[in-house]
């Protein structure tokens, strides 16, 4: 439908067994998944010889590739040293399955703040640990994406632009997840504009301001076509990543703290498998609209 744009996908979010993961995805037509929970272990607990023996096979079995690393590198709180010399080891091994995975990027997070704490009060010592992870990044030739989410240092459009413009390395580039701007209250157009330079990666997701509910892309406040008809007019290339976040699944107990203010029901999907197929198709829905409006033009 568009030249250089591929469709993956959280694929975790549709059964924690690995099969039914790759066997739905195949089924849907999709090539590509993102990379974050196999059979109830996230891709973090992994060894590059996990990957060889249990994960590569069964991915070249159903002839999909991998997207992203779906790493939980980041998402620890910014005060814990010991969790961090564990992430700095962790981010090597991922680095290494990257490559054997054909696969450019692994997602990253910019830490959690302690409650009450002013943020920004934390400016310096983010950007010298997000610097370290950029090191090893560069090391391996891997492109390090930073995901705005919530509840994290890089939760909104000016403190993403600023972890950017420190980190300063082309190892370090930015995701756009619409749903996630939307529930820390900001304009995503606004973050668009600010930080489009950066944004090497998509995630489609979607939710509603009024109490932050993830819902069906396209029909929430991420702005979804109109922002994806400027990423594609200024020439972006690359993966439009699900992450329908319509039912709550078994990964998300392994990727919220305590204090998240994530929002999922289970009332959009009767399953995993439903939500990620309604998604998918939402998402192809707003590619035709996208098409049949240029083609009017």
């Amino acid at each position: 439908m568009f030249k250089n744009i591929e469709i993956s996908g959280f694929s975790d979010e549709i059964a924690s067994d690995f099969q039914t993961q790759l066997k739905t995805v195949n089924e849907l037509g999709m090539s590509y998944i993102s990379l974050r929970g196999i059979d109830d272990k996230n891709i973090g607990d992994y060894s590059v010889e996990m990957i060889k023996k249990d994960v590569i096979p069964r991915l070249k079995q159903w002839n999909i590739g991998v997207s992203s690393i779906g790493s939980p590198i980041g998402k620890i709180y910014i005060d814990d040293e010991v969790a961090f010399e564990r992430q700095l080891v962790m981010l090597k091994s991922l680095c290494e399955i990257s490559q054997l995975l054909n696969c450019q990027y692994i997602r990253i997070f910019s830490f959690y703040i302690p409650k009450k704490d002013n943020f920004d009060d934390y400016k310096n010592v983010v950007i010298s640990k997000l610097k370290e992870f950029a090191k090893i990044a560069e090391q391996y030739n891997i492109v390090l994406l930073h995901e705005n989410e919530k509840d994290i240092f890089g939760d909104i459009a000016r403190r993403c632009k600023l972890i950017l413009d420190e980190v300063n390395s082309p190892n370090f580039k930015a995701i756009f997840d619409f749903a996630n701007f939307v529930q820390c209250g900001e304009d995503t157009q606004d973050c668009y504009d600010l930080l489009s330079d950066d944004i090497a990666y998509i995630h489609i997701k979607d939710a509603v301001y009024k109490d932050n509910v993830n819902v069906l892309c396209g029909t929430g406040d991420g702005q979804i076509e109109s922002i994806l008809v400027q990423f594609f007019e200024s020439g972006y290339q690359g993966f439009l990543t699900l992450e329908p976040h319509l039912v709550v699944f078994d990964a998300i107990k392994d990727l919220e703290l305590e204090h998240s203010t994530e929002t999922i029901q289970n009332s959009a999907a009767k399953d995993g498998a439903e939500g990620y197929k309604m998604q998918y198709e939402a998402l192809l829905k707003i590619l035709s609209n996208i098409n049949n409006k240029e083609n009017t033009q």
